[in-house]
């Protein structure tokens, strides 16, 4: 692969839009972790809390397509005000509950997290879809989805641990007070991203969504993300119950886990260096057949050292796909549908992760924690031939 020169600016630019990346979807991730805490704090049942997790991912799964339109439309800048603004009114009404109580409180903190986790996918595909277009070839397109990949694992860490820290020492209020902070960084930072040209005025009557499903290759690559989502979920869902069942303490399983997303960043901060080297179709393949193959090791992995092993070899394998999947994506797509096209990439991963959990506990209670990553395994082993015959 050859790469044309980057554009001046292109690097501020880029990292314009990392920071306006992380500070929606870290303010979202802090208080999907404060909230349920509150509530239980309130004496919410499981059911609530349950239900009060699953608003933060509703929104997305209607507002999506939306969501899409409107950035092919309107461009970058007013779609993220719109996300910040979103963003910031979930931590206020996050922040005005605590001083409520009975139903009021319950309520503004539903809708609280609806605001917040709908800032969080419209600035995620609004992001996505302008740094998609900033790049010059595939090349840069692989480099540039890369570092973009690296902001949510990152706000996953900052967002969590600033509220956890800010409520033991200050209370909730302070926390979301504090939260607050983080989508006026990212509306500083988007402020300062260029400008983009004006789109063009569609002729004629807007496309149905559906009709992307006929662009050769698109239903391909949809039905390999989705078997690939489905490894990052089983694998979030397995651990603790794999676990669990060996004895292992909370501190030692999240280091399960936090070996994963540091195996997940090491890999996005190190493809820009490779990316002239990387074929996407090849390293999808060969991404699903290793994390078949460490699916089907992963439940024989009885001691910490091993399964933190494991997590960092499924962390390179499934870390890789993303920048891949996404440079692949914006390929297949005309250039004045990528933000429908990236929504409606959207819009089946959070459907996915809605509905997967609840398969994934009928199949464990069933067959145990370990089959469900043989099934995946063979599902995601199976899959490989369709990844490697995506045109790109």
């Amino acid at each position: 692969m050859t790469t044309s020169p980057q554009p001046p600016g292109f690097g501020r630019q880029l990292l314009l839009l990392i920071v306006s990346q992380i500070g929606l979807h870290g303010a979202m991730a802090g208080l999907r972790m404060a909230a349920p805490l509150d509530a239980l704090r309130g004496g919410a049942s499981p059911w609530n809390v349950g239900v009060l997790l699953a608003l933060f991912a509703a929104a997305p799964v209607f507002l999506a397509m939306a969501t899409g339109r409107m950035a092919d439309r309107l461009g970058f800048h007013r779609p993220m005000r719109l996300a910040t603004a979103l963003a910031a009114s979930g931590l206020l009404l996050a922040l005005v509950s605590t001083f409520a109580t009975g139903t009021l409180r319950g309520v503004l903190m539903a809708v609280g997290a609806v605001a917040a986790g709908a800032g969080a996918n419209i600035g995620l595909i609004v992001v996505q879809r302008t740094g998609g277009a900033s790049a010059r070839d595939p090349v840069d397109r692989m480099r540039v989805f890369s570092w973009l990949g690296i902001a949510p694992s990152f706000s996953n860490v900052i967002g969590p641990v600033a509220a956890g820290v800010l409520i033991d020492h200050g209370g909730f209020a302070v926390a979301y007070g504090a939260l607050l902070l983080l989508p006026m960084a990212s509306l500083l930072a988007a402020r300062a991203v260029s400008a983009e040209a004006s789109p063009p005025v569609r002729v004629g009557a807007e496309p149905r969504a559906l009709d992307l499903l006929a662009l050769p290759g698109m239903k391909r690559l949809l039905f390999v993300n989705w078997l690939l989502s489905m490894c990052w979920d089983v694998h979030a869902f397995a651990v603790p119950i794999l676990g669990f069942e060996r004895g292992f303490s909370a501190t030692t399983i999240g280091l399960v886990l936090g070996c994963f997303t540091m195996s997940v960043t090491g890999v996005r901060v190190a493809i820009p260096a490779l990316a002239h080297r990387l074929r996407e179709s090849t390293v999808m393949q060969s991404a699903m057949l290793g994390t078949a193959v460490i699916f089907a090791v992963y439940p024989f992995a009885t001691n910490p050292w091993l399964m933190g092993g494991c997590a960092v070899l499924l962390g390179i394998t499934l870390g890789c796909v993303q920048p891949m999947m996404m440079s692949v994506l914006h390929h297949l797509t005309p250039d004045d549908r990528h933000g429908q096209a990236l929504a409606f990439r959207s819009m089946t991963i959070n459907a996915a992760s809605t509905v997967m959990p609840l398969v994934f506990g009928a199949v464990g209670a069933a067959v145990g924690a370990a089959s469900m990553f043989w099934v995946v395994g063979l599902m995601v082993g199976a899959g490989s031939r369709l990844a490697g015959r995506l045109k790109t």
